[in-house]
C-alpha cells in the first residue's frame, strides 16, 4: 500500500481516462459497427492496440494515416468522419466525484494532468470538459510530448516539467503498469480502481 501523510506531497499528478473522465471503449465499437454493418463483436475480435495506435499517441502518425490503418486492420470502408465519431464516442462523462475532489485538492497544492492520448481526443476533451481541467495548472499529453507511460523517459519529462522531486509527486493511474513504471522512476503512486481511491488518498494526505 502507498504511504500517504499530511505534508508528505507537494504535486498531485492525475491520469484523465478512467481517473478524471470515465470512458467506455464499447461505445466507440458500436458506432463503427453501426456505420459498418455489422456485430460489435466482429471488430472488437480484429481492434488491437498497435505501432500505428502508439505512434497515433506520441504525436509521430496522422489522424487520417491512424484511420486508414483501421480500414486495414477492422476491414470496415469507414469515413474518417464516422471514424472520428466513434472515437470520441468513448467519453461518457466526468468520474463520479471528481467535480468535488478536484477543486478541493487545488486549494492546497497544485495539480498536473499526465494522459496517454490522441490530437482527436485532446480537440474533443478540451472544449467538452474545459471546466474541469481548468483545475489543472498543466496538461502533460503523450500526442504534444511525444512520449507515453509507462516508459521511464515519460515520467523523467513529467517530472523535470513540474520541477518538484519525484517522491514529492502523488500520481493517480487506473492501469497497473503506469503506476508500477511511476514508482520505477520515484513517484509516489496511486492504483484507482474506483473514486473511492482518490478520495481515500486526499484524505489521507489531509485534504
Amino acid at each position: 500500500m502507498t504511504s500517504l501523510s499530511p505534508g508528505s506531497a507537494d504535486a498531485l499528478l492525475f491520469d484523465l481516462g478512467r481517473v478524471v473522465l470515465d470512458i467506455d471503449f464499447s461505445r466507440t465499437i458500436a458506432c463503427w459497427a453501426g456505420h459498418a454493418g455489422c456485430k460489435p463483436e466482429a471488430i472488437v475480435a480484429r481492434y488491437v492496440r498497435d505501432e500505428a495506435y502508439r505512434l497515433h499517441e506520441t504525436g509521430k502518425l496522422s489522424d487520417e494515416a491512424y484511420f486508414d490503418s483501421l480500414r486495414s486492420s477492422l476491414g470496415i470502408g469507414l469515413s474518417d468522419a464516422q471514424f472520428l465519431e466513434g472515437w470520441n464516442a468513448v467519453f461518457t462523462g466526468e468520474m463520479p466525484d471528481i467535480a468535488e475532489l478536484l477543486p478541493r485538492a487545488a486549494r492546497h497544492m497544485p495539480l498536473y494532468a499526465f494522459s496517454n492520448t490522441n490530437q482527436p481526443h485532446v480537440d474533443y476533451f478540451s472544449k467538452e470538459y474545459a471546466d474541469l481541467l481548468g483545475h489543472f495548472r498543466e496538461l502533460y499529453l503523450s500526442s504534444s510530448i511525444g512520449l507515453r507511460k509507462p516508459d521511464a523517459e515519460a515520467f523523467d519529462h513529467v517530472v523535470a516539467a513540474i520541477g518538484v522531486p519525484a517522491g514529492r509527486i502523488v500520481f493517480f493511474d487506473d492501469l497497473a503498469e503506469n503506476v508500477e513504471g511511476a514508482r520505477a522512476r520515484g513517484l509516489t503512486a496511486v492504483h484507482v480502481t474506483s473514486p473511492v481511491d482518490v478520495r481515500n488518498a486526499l484524505k489521507a494526505l489531509g485534504i
